[in-house]
């Protein structure tokens, strides 16, 4: 099976890289072993929050020169801060002609409200979020925090008590009864956010829900609930927001996350669209490699038969999804045995402080400033990574995973396409 580009990894950055591909007229495939980890995530994106000396952020492109003296391997800083800023913006448009209205800007951060009420530094987030400027507040002094009846991934008590204290506002508690999910109730492990989307969604079940969030919500200026409504779009919110006449904002459960496999479910469909092929359920166990060269992949699905492509793009991510592996020996890579930049001493993986930076977090593939994979210290020709499977940057603590996901997929896009125009 021939392809131009093979993409190893159904995660944001490998999804993000095949789409802007396609686009280009590449004939892409995207092998992806299993759900991505968007669908564990808020569904906001982050590009910058914090300098590896701690130091908050408040304009992330501003921040770029200060971040390539603290940590010169990290990919925003190999990349460069022209490219970052120039493919920041190129990352906006692809997510918007991906169809997801996003709010937010790479000039300046916004804070998001989390599921636990605090307030979190970030690029993007879904337009149903609530968010406030960096110096800000909400513009509501009275909210009311609703939630399900029986769904215990979400604590409405958690978020208005952390608004209240941290905002000075009236934060009001309820939950709702719907019968209609009480076959949902019954059984605690079908009783999860995706699964009452569903329900929700339907347009048959909107008045029954909008006379009971009307009900609760009392004289509250708006209503926040958690993320069980509008599996694929933000119509369902939009309805029931028009039908109580109030603002409706949603904040993220427990995985596994409406808002985030909305983020996903966008970014696939857009890749079929362009005639890109998705192998879901599949992953690559083994590559050939020749003069400096991947010449056939080969997968668990496709046996025998290899996968051919001129370049190939790793972005199998790390140690959640096996993009990274962790043996007694140290760190490696599974699948082409490259050069990962890790920590000998197995006692300095981690730190004892579970709220501290933690190392292993810094563990991935190394790569050259063209984000190509490096295997016995020189890079392969036709090999990229991007993603979590790479190295020298915390996604936690600089709050930068999704930015070096997405602009990492674009700037080896960019290599990509100029390497197939050279003569």
């Amino acid at each position: 099976m021939r392809f131009d580009v093979v993409v190893i990894g159904g995660g944001l950055a490998g999804m993000t890289c095949a789409i802007r591909l396609s686009e280009q007229g590449k004939r892409c495939a995207v092998v992806s072993s299993g759900q991505s980890a968007l669908y564990f995530s808020s569904g906001s994106l982050d590009l910058l929050a914090q300098l590896p000396d701690g130091t908050p952020v408040e304009a992330p492109l501003a921040a770029l020169p200060a971040l390539a003296i603290q940590a010169p391997q990290h990919p925003y800083s190999l990349m460069g801060a022209e490219r970052v800023a120039t493919l920041s913006d190129e990352a906006a448009r692809l997510l918007h002609r991906c169809g997801l209205s996003l709010q937010g800007g790479s000039e300046r951060n916004h804070l998001r409200v989390t599921p636990l009420g605090t307030r979190r530094a970030t690029w993007l987030s879904p337009q149903a979020i609530p968010v406030t400027p960096l110096e800000g507040e909400l513009p509501w002094q009275n909210i009311a925090v609703i939630g399900i009846e029986g769904f215990l991934d979400f604590q409405p008590q958690l978020v208005a008590s952390s608004l209240t204290q941290a905002l000075g506002i009236k934060a009001e508690v309820a939950h709702m009864h719907l019968p209609v999910l009480d076959r949902l109730r019954n059984n605690p492990s079908e009783f999860r956010a995706v699964n009452i989307a569903r329900v929700l969604d339907l347009a048959e079940n909107l008045t029954l829900m909008a006379d009971e969030v009307r009900r609760l919500a009392g004289d509250a200026e708006a209503i926040f609930l958690p993320a069980c409504l509008g599996l694929e779009d933000d119509k369902p919110l939009a309805a029931l927001q028009a039908a109580v006449g109030k603002p409706i904002r949603v904040l993220p459960t427990l995985p596994p996350s409406v808002l985030g496999m909305r983020l996903h479910q966008a970014l696939r469909s857009r890749l079929q669209q362009l005639g890109g092929v998705f192998m879901p359920g599949d992953s690559v166990l083994r590559a050939d490699i020749d003069a400096g060269r991947v010449t056939g992949l080969y997968t668990r699905n496709h046996t025998d038969i290899p996968l051919i492509a001129q370049h190939v793009v790793l972005a199998s991510g790390s140690f959640f999804s096996n993009g990274l592996v962790a043996d007694f020996d140290g760190i490696r890579e599974p699948v082409l045995g490259l050069d990962v930049d890790s920590r000998t001493d197995r006692a300095d993986w981690c730190h004892s402080d579970l709220f501290a930076p933690q190392p292993y977090l810094q563990f991935g593939v190394r790569t050259d400033s063209q984000l190509r994979a490096i295997r016995h210290g020189e890079p392969l020709s036709n090999l990229f990574a991007i993603g979590a499977v790479t190295g020298s940057y915390d996604p936690l603590q600089q709050g930068c995973g999704a930015g070096v996901s997405l602009i990492g997929a674009l700037h080896v896009a960019q290599q990509i396409a100029a390497q197939e125009e050279q003569p």
